[in-house]
């Protein structure tokens, strides 16, 4: 257990931090569920609705140090892939 006041600190602020981020990277798997989702329907209009949805969020992902932006660049081209080929 830490014994300093900054260990403590620190201890605090990577539960706030893993808290957030945690909360960051579920909202990116939803968004990328619904796009896989309608994708599995076979409904490109609405597969190209929730893709457009969800490309602001994986940006936002990168942004904020969540997602590398190779790791968010492969996962939107793979699914723009998959939409393009319905």
């Amino acid at each position: 257990m830490a014994k300093h006041k900054s260990a403590e600190k620190r201890i605090r602020q990577t539960l706030k931090r893993t808290a957030i981020n945690r909360a960051r990277m579920s909202r990116v798997r939803t968004f990328v569920k619904k796009v896989e989702a309608a994708i599995e329907t076979g409904d490109k209009d609405a597969a190209l609705s929730a893709f457009r949805l969800a490309q602001p969020e994986l940006h936002r992902a990168v942004t904020k140090g969540v997602l590398h932006k190779n790791t968010v660049s492969r996962k939107l081209s793979r699914l723009a892939t998959r939409i393009n080929a319905l």
